[in-house]
């Protein structure tokens, strides 16, 4: 079941994104108490934020199969032949983000041909992820706290109060003029499949599209009509 939202006042409308987050599922209080204890699995402990405490093993040349179209010639960001991916980067949560990045590349036919976006608060963390993946098509985007920090209330999820989670609303102001599409994905996602499938999906005249989640109601984000559709 694929949701497909037209949205505004966020997102440009020259910007399509396929979102891919759990953290946007809508829980009634008591359950969102509940789900709440699970952080602390996902977590690392206060004394673990310091990034000696990550080491990462450097990911294996990967290249694109014979059958890819790709135009190689340019690296740039605007190179019209890239699946663009859009991670966030937390030292909370580095090592979901590195495991996704490392899924994502590893099943794909073409690795080469993605490029990623990491939104960050802390620029420390850049090069974590250039060490740990120095062949990987990259560029960071400075998130500044501040320009939300005064707008979110308090949560029982603690994830939800941290300024970076809301990155994904500005992307079409962080992200380059000619990234006309893009897919967002959380840090507590593995891919198991090509990411160019989802890269694919028609998306018809609307802006973003995200799949159903514990039965979410995206009206409660984005004020908008939401319509589902088979996908």
């Amino acid at each position: 079941m694929l949701w497909i939202t037209e949205f505004s006042g966020f997102f440009s409308a020259a910007l399509a994104v396929i979102l891919l987050s759990p953290s946007l599922q809508s829980f009634p209080p008591a359950a969102a108490i509940r789900s709440s204890h699970l952080d602390a699995y996902f977590r690392p402990s206060p004394s673990d934020h310091s990034l000696r405490n990550f080491s990462y093993r450097e990911s294996p040349i990967l290249r694109n199969a014979d059958e890819c179209r790709f135009s190689g010639g340019d690296s740039s960001v605007c190179n019209p032949s890239y699946v663009h991916v859009a991670i966030t980067l937390d030292v909370v949560y580095l090592r979901g983000s590195i495991a996704a990045v490392n899924s994502i590349i590893q099943n794909s036919v073409c690795p080469e041909s993605i490029f990623f976006h990491f939104l960050v608060s802390e620029t420390k963390l850049e090069s974590v992820i250039r060490s740990t993946f120095p062949r990987l098509n990259l560029k960071i985007y400075y998130f500044a706290p501040e320009r939300v920090q005064s707008l979110i209330s308090s949560s029982v999820r603690q994830a939800l109060e941290k300024p970076l989670n809301y990155a994904r609303s500005y992307l079409a102001e962080l992200l380059e003029p000619c990234v006309n599409r893009v897919i967002y994905l959380d840090s507590d996602l593995v891919v198991i499949d090509d990411i160019v499938k989802l890269w694919e999906t028609g998306l018809g005249s609307s802006t973003i599209g995200a799949p159903e989640y514990c039965h979410a109601n995206f009206t409660s984000y984005f004020g908008v009509l939401v319509t589902s559709t088979q996908g």
